[in-house]
């Protein structure tokens, strides 16, 4: 498998891969910063260009998941590596845990430690889901969402598209958010939020609005 990314969130995508014994072959790509080369901890190859990634599609392995957190930028870096003939995976901690019943993972999903979902599940394409969330009945997320650490998405919450969900935020049942919306730390969502906007507090309220 090849990480896209070889700094951030790209070590948390790497401890994934350590868990489930799926090291074989594993590599990153980062074309952006020059001090990272050659091999990443002794031991993973760092590719710097899209030939090589392209090169390492065709004779190596044609899996890649997205090691950077930014919504918009997994979108285009998705798009990139598709083009070229990579196949976009997703990466499971086995320490998540994870509903038996209607539950559909999209493709490029990271889900990290400690969280915990529910039965009737939907998860949007290469969303990420980090550590020690919960989420409950019936929740359905978009693509190219960021659900930060000790987030709680209760029953019927719908979560829009390149959504950013802060660290310890909680949406409660039956609300939905649109698109590309950000809620901040610690929030507690107790009404809809409309597409394209920033909500803090508690409860939340719009503060701005994102273009």
């Amino acid at each position: 498998m090849l990480i896209i990314g070889a700094k951030g969130f790209a070590k948390e995508v790497l401890e994934i891969c350590h868990q489930n014994n799926d090291l074989k072959n594993l590599a990153f790509y980062d074309d952006v910063n020059e001090n990272i080369e050659g091999l990443l901890y002794k031991t993973f190859p760092v590719l710097k260009n899209i030939q090589s990634a392209e090169n390492y599609f065709k004779t190596v392995d044609n899996k890649f998941t997205i090691g950077i957190g930014n919504p918009k930028l997994r979108k285009k870096l998705a798009d990139k590596f598709l083009n070229i003939g990579g196949k976009l995976t997703s990466t499971i901690s086995s320490k998540a845990d994870i509903g038996s019943y209607g539950v559909e993972i999209g493709n490029g999903a990271n889900i990290l430690d400690g969280v915990k979902i529910s039965n009737d599940v939907t998860i949007g394409i290469a969303s990420i889901i980090y550590y020690n969330s919960i989420i409950t009945h019936d929740v359905k997320i978009g693509d190219f969402v960021e659900i930060s650490p000790d987030v709680k998405l209760l029953g019927r919450v719908t979560i829009g598209s390149f959504c950013q969900l802060g660290s310890g935020s909680i949406i409660l049942p039956d609300v939905n958010i649109g698109n590309n919306v950000i809620i901040g730390a610690g929030a507690v969502v107790t009404k809809n939020i409309p597409d394209d906007c920033t909500a803090v507090g508690v409860p939340a309220k719009i503060i701005k609005h994102n273009r």
